[in-house]
């Protein structure tokens, strides 16, 4: 299991803290550390779709005014890829699943 995310996001927190207590071995990548690419983002957005996995509340989607440019899906796609803190957090993969955000009820289904 790989959990996506930055250390000090409270989903990315309670994400790590449930993992820990089902006693379940994972691997942490931190965006600021190491940038997820194109790549990796088409292969969530194919399992989740674009408007689960960008981040439209976020200050860094604020900041870059975004709003403004009335991006289409694929410009979207590209700017995840370009700036990883769009993207919302934590992303898990787990068995090919791909779980977006924190969501007890989810994380137990998948993780049977």
């Amino acid at each position: 299991m790989t959990i996506y995310g930055i250390k000090n996001c409270d989903s990315v927190r309670k994400t790590i803290k449930y993992i820990k207590s089902k006693d379940l071995d994972y691997n942490f990548v931190d965006f600021k550390q190491t940038p997820v690419d194109e790549k990796k983002i088409n292969f969530w957005l194919k399992k989740n779709g674009i408007d689960k996995l960008f981040n439209t509340r976020g200050t860094t989607y604020r900041t870059l005014k975004l709003k403004e440019l009335n991006l289409d899906d694929e410009q979207k796609a590209k700017w995840l890829a370009k700036e990883n803190m769009l993207i919302k957090r934590p992303i898990i993969e787990h068995n090919n699943e791909v779980i977006v955000g924190f969501n007890e009820e989810n994380l137990a289904i998948v993780l049977k």
